[in-house]
């Protein structure tokens, strides 16, 4: 077979959008272009690699396949260009970082001032729960993650590099929002809103239900902090979340955060990579930066006591 690397990434970007038009936008490419990309693809390996139905496109058997392949040669061609790198120590090149969803309140605010400090480095963001980021790492599609709670089942390399507290959020009406102390075993009977399984925050929310022997209700279950906030401040339940995301609700008195027996829950932020991987000058340069600024930077952000 005849196939470029740019050829795969047009695959890959059209297998994860599942939409040639989508694909397009994101490469910065016309939809032609990608057609006739992907068609050229097909004609090399001789199968069809998508199903197309309504517009859609979901890949085939051999497409699935034949994803597994083109991001395991992307994954190399990435290692082969991080280790050039390192002969010149150039601060260049393109640096993918993972993020949980409750980093995005301030790691762009951080990646801002990387920036201005190593203006030759295209840094880009994915969004991704715990499970998704693992996932990333163990394909190669990520240099650097920023999590909480690092991966137990994968070789990484995590390094703390801030504290993480939980808390629990209600709306300021709550009879909670005003005593000046809640015992963890009134907990038991209010409707909590979580996030789905496998995030961080949903593990957090269950050690500590374990550790005071709780079993409220989940009476609805949101993929993301900003739709459960959003019912929270409604006063459909109460949550556990990151105190992290809720800056700016609760500065101005939207979301209350009462003082709770147990919490807050304190965590650590991780800045974690895969064990096996060499990391490019780029990426050293940011592993750096956020271990040695990014404590500073969240107590900046967030100096307000918990109650």
């Amino acid at each position: 077979m005849n196939i470029t690397f740019r050829q795969l990434r047009v695959f890959v970007e059209v297998a994860r959008q599942s939409s040639v038009l989508r694909a397009a936008e994101v490469l910065h490419l016309t939809p032609p272009a990608v057609s006739l990309q992907i068609k050229e693809i097909e004609s090399q390996v001789g199968q069809r690699l998508f199903d197309r139905a309504n517009r859609r496109l979901t890949l085939s058997t051999a497409g699935e396949y034949f994803l597994v392949y083109a991001r395991r040669l992307l994954g190399t061609l990435k290692d082969a260009e991080d280790a050039m790198a390192r002969f010149s120590r150039l601060e260049t090149g393109r640096l993918t970082i993972g993020m949980v969803s409750s980093a995005k309140y301030y790691l762009p605010q951080m990646l801002a001032q990387f920036h201005t400090e190593h203006p030759s480095v295209d840094v880009r963001l994915k969004l991704g729960n715990r499970e998704a980021l693992v996932a990333m790492m163990q394909r190669n599609e990520v240099d650097l993650c920023v999590m909480g709670r690092p991966p137990v089942d994968f070789a990484s390399r995590a390094e703390p590099f801030a504290m993480h507290p939980h808390v629990l959020i209600t709306a300021p009406e709550h009879r909670f929002a005003h005593a000046e102390s809640v015992p963890a075993a009134a907990l038991a009977n209010e409707p909590f809103i979580v996030r789905e399984p496998g995030s961080g925050t949903r593990t957090a929310l269950q050690e500590f239900l374990d550790e005071y022997r709780l079993k409220p209700t989940f009476i609805m279950e949101m993929p993301s902090n900003e739709a459960i906030k959003q019912a929270v401040m409604a006063g459909m339940g109460v949550s556990l979340l990151s105190l992290h995301t809720i800056g700016l609700e609760w500065r101005s008195g939207l979301i209350a955060a009462p003082a709770v027996e147990g919490l807050p829950l304190m965590r650590r932020w991780n800045v974690v990579n895969a064990a096996a991987k060499q990391l490019s000058p780029a990426a050293e340069a940011f592993r750096y930066f956020i271990l040695e600024r990014g404590e500073g930077h969240l107590a900046g952000m967030f100096n307000r006591e918990v109650g």
